[in-house]
């Protein structure tokens, strides 16, 4: 007989609060809350919200509401309550005492999920600092049975010197993970001025958690990255070199998802590496087009893109998962998106559908500013002709006496290399090959 020893999943009660503010919509939000909580390893038992118009300082939805909800979670059988916003350590502590039940927020579901994905060293060290950051402020709250309160005698108990200890272990943990992170932050450096002084073309995945970014690298680049159906399955940045049509070769990155309400700790710990997107020359939006919230997820997305200072940057919007889009319905949502996006592109990689598109216009944008170049080499030169193979489109190569007659298609930083073999007038390429590219 085999007996179960895993600890049963904790019975969570969701808490959100409506404001009023344009964005998601409540219900919406609490789905998505609810996704959070089972991919932490949870199991949602019960939902309420509360309309007003700010949250409580002190329980978050109101005394009155947070008694009602706290009879009602105890009804279900609730281990604990998960507020949909992130809470002050005043709220986390008022509610805690008056649900005699753990309280938690959305930032710590998100901390959870991404330490539980986080499989690199740098990955780990981000999600610990991003934790520690979290931590620090809510510390008397852990320690609140042992803490004496005013001054005088018999107030200066353990309790105060446990916490003060405490935050000096916490002080010095961040300090050495700040330290390390640096240093794997200055390897990450070397190896982008190592990949762009290889000059090719880099393109970045970017888009809502789940929206399908690491399916795609796959179909695009044979990757094997890994793809589950929840949120932040993968975390640690992985960049491929992908072929394209005509010869064009790039490097496809895909970074982690964005979502509504990211806790601040988690963008700060997580800034060098997405910091990989300021070095894009494009960025691919992917994004869920058969989810309601759509719009939503891309207003979430850009305004991530905005606070990193990549509002500017030059933009391919992917509709992704189109296989879902079936019937009537599914019909009549695909002619209003593509009326309202025209240059977006679709896809499918279950199906393969616009896979060839993407390709080509993935192409067509690392090749907009490639120069034309006629070239005569030495005839030692076999490993500069794979060079341009690798780094360009080589249209035409003829062995002669004098020497290997080239005419290729190169970016522009190649082409002032190859100056000194040139025979020939360089230019912007032909429209015909803009057309075919």
């Amino acid at each position: 007989m085999t007996i179960d020893t895993a600890a049963p999943a904790e019975r969570a009660f969701l808490v959100a609060l409506d404001t009023g503010a344009r964005g998601f919509d409540v219900d919406d939000s609490l789905d998505e809350l609810a996704t959070l909580v089972e991919a932490a390893g949870g199991r949602v038992v019960g939902r309420a919200e509360q309309r007003r118009r700010a949250p409580d300082p002190s329980t978050y939805v109101g005394k009155g509401k947070a008694t009602e909800l706290v009879v009602e979670a105890r009804r279900v059988a609730a281990d604990l309550l998960v507020c949909d916003d992130e809470l002050t350590p005043q709220q986390q502590r008022d509610l805690e005492e008056l649900a005699k039940m753990r309280v938690v927020d959305r930032s710590a579901v998100i901390l959870d999920i991404f330490a539980k994905h986080a499989q690199s060293k740098e990955g780990r060290i981000q999600v610990e600092v991003a934790q520690l950051e979290y931590v620090r402020p809510r510390l008397r709250g852990m320690w609140r049975h042992l803490e004496r309160t005013g001054g005088g005698v018999g107030t200066r108990g353990p309790g105060e010197t446990q916490l003060e200890s405490d935050r000096r272990v916490i002080e010095r943990r961040l300090a050495d993970l700040r330290q390390r992170l640096h240093e794997v932050e200055r390897q990450r450096e070397r190896s982008r001025r190592s990949r762009s002084q290889d000059g090719l073309f880099l393109a970045a995945l970017v888009g809502y958690t789940n929206a399908g970014k690491s399916t795609l690298l796959n179909a695009l680049s044979g990757a094997d990255v890994l793809v589950a159906d929840q949120p932040f399955a993968t975390l640690d940045p992985t960049t491929r070199r992908v072929e394209l049509p005509n010869g064009t070769v790039i490097l496809l990155s895909d970074t982690v998802g964005f979502i509504n309400k990211l806790p601040p700790t988690l963008i700060a710990a997580f800034h060098a590496t997405l910091e990989e997107l300021s070095d894009a020359d494009l960025l691919v939006h992917v994004v869920d087009a058969p989810h309601p919230d759509l719009h939503e997820r891309m207003t979430v997305v850009d305004a991530t893109l905005a606070d990193l200072g990549l509002s500017d940057r030059p933009r391919l919007v992917v509709l992704n998962k189109a296989d879902a889009l079936r019937g009537t319905q599914g019909s009549a949502l695909r002619e209003a998106l593509s009326s309202e996006m025209p240059t977006a592109v679709w896809t499918s990689a279950t199906t393969g559908e616009g896979m060839g598109e993407l390709r080509e216009r993935l192409a067509h944008a690392a090749r907009a500013g490639w120069l034309v170049v006629r070239l005569r080499l030495p005839h030692s030169s076999g490993a500069l002709v794979q060079r341009i193979r690798e780094r360009g489109s080589l249209r035409r190569a003829d062995y002669t006496e004098a020497g290997i007659e080239i005419e290729a298609e190169v970016p522009a930083s190649f082409a002032a290399e190859l100056q000194r073999f040139s025979v020939g007038p360089t230019g912007r390429r032909a429209p015909e090959a803009d057309r075919t590219g």
